[in-house]
């Protein structure tokens, strides 16, 4: 039997009210993404490098509209 995923929040989000928070859970070789606000509602999954690739797009802002 697999135990549930433990699914994190950015501690940056943290005693903020009307933040718009996903949190990540490690699953087997790969990462869970889901909204904060809807824990129930199905989650994406990512493999490793597919995330570290995303936020790098983040940080630059190379997803930002242009």
């Amino acid at each position: 039997m697999n135990s549930p995923p433990v699914w994190r929040k950015s501690s940056r989000s943290e005693g903020s009210t009307n933040a718009e928070c996903v949190e990540l859970a490690s699953l087997d070789g790969s990462v869970g993404i889901r909204d904060s606000k809807n824990p129930h509602t199905p989650h994406i999954t990512v493999g490793r490098e597919g995330l570290a690739r995303l936020l790098d797009q983040i940080k630059d802002g190379s997803l930002d509209p242009h």
